[in-house]
Formats: C-alpha cells, sequence, structure tokens
C-alpha cells in the first residue's frame, strides 16, 4: 500500500507526474492496472485547482517581492505553452491540448496544460476531459517506455 501511495505522490509533483510515477510502478513491479488508475488520480487531483485558481494566485503574486519571479515564470510559460498551442491548433485546440498532456516531453503534461487551458479561457469542462484523455496517452506512451517497447523497436532492422 506505501507504494501505491508513492505513485499517488509522485503523480502530484509538477513536471514529474504521471511520467515518474508509470516507470515507479514498474520498477517495483506493482499491478499495472491499479497502478495506473493511482497515478491518473494522482495527476488528475490538482487540475481542478489549477484551473479554477492558479491564473488568480499567480497574477496576485507576480508583483510580490519574494514570489514575483516564480509567479511571473509560471505565467509566462503558461501564456506561452497555451498561445502555442492554439497558434498550431486553430479549430482542433482541445486535440492539441490532448497532445500537449500526452506527448511525454519536458515542459509538457497536466500542470501546464491545465494552466494554459486557463489562461486561454476554455472550457473547464471540456478542458478537463481532454487532459485526461492526454493522461491516458502520456500513460500508454510510459508504460510502453517502461517495458523497453521503443527500444527493442530500434533492434528490428
Amino acid at each position: 500500500m506505501n507504494k501505491y501511495l508513492i505513485v499517488f505522490l509522485i503523480s502530484m509533483v509538477p513536471l514529474i507526474e504521471l511520467r515518474g510515477a508509470i516507470p515507479y510502478a514498474v520498477g517495483y513491479d506493482l499491478p499495472i492496472a491499479p497502478s495506473i488508475a493511482v497515478a491518473l488520480l494522482g495527476n488528475m487531483l490538482p487540475v481542478p485547482f489549477i484551473f479554477l485558481f492558479a491564473r488568480k494566485i499567480l497574477s496576485w503574486g507576480k508583483d510580490k517581492q519574494i514570489i514575483g519571479g516564480f509567479c511571473r515564470w509560471c505565467l509566462e510559460k503558461g501564456e506561452k505553452g497555451g498561445r502555442k498551442l492554439e497558434a498550431k491548433a486553430g479549430v482542433g485546440l482541445y486535440m492539441a491540448l490532448l497532445l500537449f498532456v500526452g506527448i511525454p516531453l519536458p515542459g509538457t503534461g497536466a500542470w501546464t496544460g491545465t494552466l494554459a487551458a486557463s489562461l486561454l479561457d476554455l472550457n473547464f469542462r471540456k478542458s478537463v476531459i481532454y487532459i485526461l484523455l492526454g493522461l491516458l496517452l502520456a500513460a500508454a506512451i510510459m508504460l510502453a517506455a517502461s517495458f523497453g517497447v521503443f527500444g527493442a523497436i530500434s533492434l528490428v532492422k
């Protein structure tokens, strides 16, 4: 049970998220289905709070002496990610959000995707659904990577 708690907590950490929780679970031979469920739950738990409150808190803090730099960095990162999504996606903005969250690259994931969705004033319910779908994609990719599927593919000639 303690290892599932660790999976849950790892998946809540910004920048690491589910991308770190699944390899941890695989490395400790935890059953896959419950591990993915726990990682998804942990990664999704902050999403509504980020969507509803992050912009307000970051905007409030951007002029504060101690936290101002961090708040401005977060706002700029979310704004940049949001504008990049908007520019590339056009009509398919929610599909772009899904891919932004789902493709495990540095600086992408549920935290950044949710902040971008909030800064772009996207629909809350629709954003949460597409972020969850993106996390399912990320889970599938990380599961495959954790089992060495991509390394095995490179051996096939």
